[in-house]
């Protein structure tokens, strides 16, 4: 009878492998599984609630959503349009430079933007796009690249800068496992290491984008 504990790892298998709903199959899975387990239905709403509480902040990013649906049906897309358009001299990769360096700068000051969610898709996508278009006309490939190349820079700024805080989630971690395993680390050592890191990784993506941009300017990226 113990076996049957494991009923809920069965039941995610099979609505996993049916494309059942993700989000009611782990439900039933646990509902399921805590019954079998000699829990009644208080204790198990119970722990349920009490999981979705501690783990709020894992699902805080679907609050995004809908603001994101409201700003663009409200115009913000296309006023970033307009005002990128109006900015002659500014280039697709001079845009992106200039918001990967202050990703990475506030990251240094521990103040994370949520990029891809919150920023790059209705912001600055739209503006980017725009500012490459200013010197040629992209085709459907070509703003599929363009797409890449602006989450790709918003990876980069975030994965090579987020241990330059010296108070940050993956600081602490490295320290106190380096520090259990006999090898004393302070925050601050891994910090001096992670800003040369997070300083290398900008001049190579600003060399890519001046590279990109030639390629805009002289049309040979526009077809590809």
């Amino acid at each position: 009878m113990q076996y049957l504990k494991l009923i809920g790892i069965l039941i995610i298998i099979l609505g996993f492998a049916f494309k059942l709903d993700r989000v009611a199959t782990v439900v039933v899975a646990a509902v399921v599984t805590a019954l079998c387990s000699g829990m009644d239905i208080s204790q198990t709403l119970v722990i349920i609630g009490k999981s979705f509480t501690d783990n709020r902040m894992v699902t805080l990013f679907f609050l995004t959503l809908p603001m994101i649906g409201l700003v663009e049906s409200n115009g913000m897309k296309v006023v970033a349009v307009q005002g990128i358009s109006k900015l002659k001299h500014l280039t697709a990769g001079g845009l992106l430079d200039v918001y990967m360096l202050a990703r990475e700068v506030l990251l240094f000051f521990g103040i994370a933007m949520n990029g891809q969610v919150a920023l790059v898709r209705p912001l600055l996508a739209p503006m980017t796009m725009a500012a490459a278009e200013k010197s040629t006309k992209l085709s459907e490939k070509g703003k599929e690249k363009m797409k890449a190349r602006i989450a790709a820079t918003d990876n980069f700024s975030n994965f090579f800068s987020q241990n330059t805080f010296v108070a940050g989630g993956g600081v602490l971690l490295m320290a106190s496992t380096m520090t259990s395993l006999h090898h004393p680390v302070k925050p601050s050592q891994v910090v001096i290491w992670s800003v040369p890191v997070a300083v290398i990784a900008f001049i190579v993506v600003a060399i890519y984008n001046y590279f990109c941009d030639k390629r805009y300017l002289t049309g040979k990226e526009a077809d590809k």
